[in-house]
């Protein structure tokens, strides 16, 4: 069986020396980094309401799927605001692949996760995404794709509130989305 691998992007455009590594990276084993998908969400509080966790401001989507010139799959998130300027708000984006075999989402072996992603201070509502770029899968073959998006509110190093949500779609103001306004809960590369 064939599994993606990709690496994370800020942008849409990707240099042909990041394609020639990506070519040359070797997948690991299905199990390798494999997470089970779980619930939709899982949450770390300390004594914060639950609307932060869920409220409308709070999701994840595909915002770009794009088969040619080269294989892409963007990931945008939007986290609400909890008024504490003094914190600040995180995300980390991983993206997962649908295993034929096991019809479970597991992680990407190699370069589908972007690490934690400082979005700036919790005083306003924030968004932000990262472009994934796939190695194209063999003739004939596709990978089906979703997102999964971590949030966090940190005061210092401290994690005060963490969340999790797999990509969804219809979410609006997905700026940088690809068509314009494009968002859904998975993605299809051929």
């Amino acid at each position: 069986m064939e599994i993606p691998t990709m690496t994370a992007t800020r942008g849409l455009a990707a240099s042909a020396a990041a394609m020639l590594a990506l070519a040359a990276l070797a997948p690991a084993s299905p199990a390798a980094g494999a997470r089970p998908a779980g619930s939709p969400s899982s949450s770390h509080s300390t004594s914060r309401p639950p609307a932060l966790r869920d409220g409308h401001e709070l999701w994840a989507t595909i915002d770009v799927c794009a088969s040619k010139p080269h294989p892409l799959v963007g990931v945008r998130g939007s986290m609400p605001s909890n008024g504490q300027a003094k914190e600040t708000m995180y995300m980390s984006f991983q993206v997962q692949y649908m295993d034929q075999r096991t019809k479970r989402w597991v992680n990407l072996p190699k370069g589908g996760t972007s690490g934690a992603v400082k979005v700036g201070d919790a005083s306003t509502t924030r968004q932000i995404g990262r472009t994934f770029v796939l190695v194209a899968p063999g003739r004939g073959g596709s990978y089906e794709l979703r997102g999964i998006v971590e949030f966090q509110w940190r005061r210092g190093s401290k994690v005060t509130l963490s969340t999790t949500r797999p990509t969804t779609g219809g979410h609006p103001s997905t700026a940088g989305a690809v068509p314009k306004g494009f968002s859904a809960a998975t993605c299809t590369i051929r």
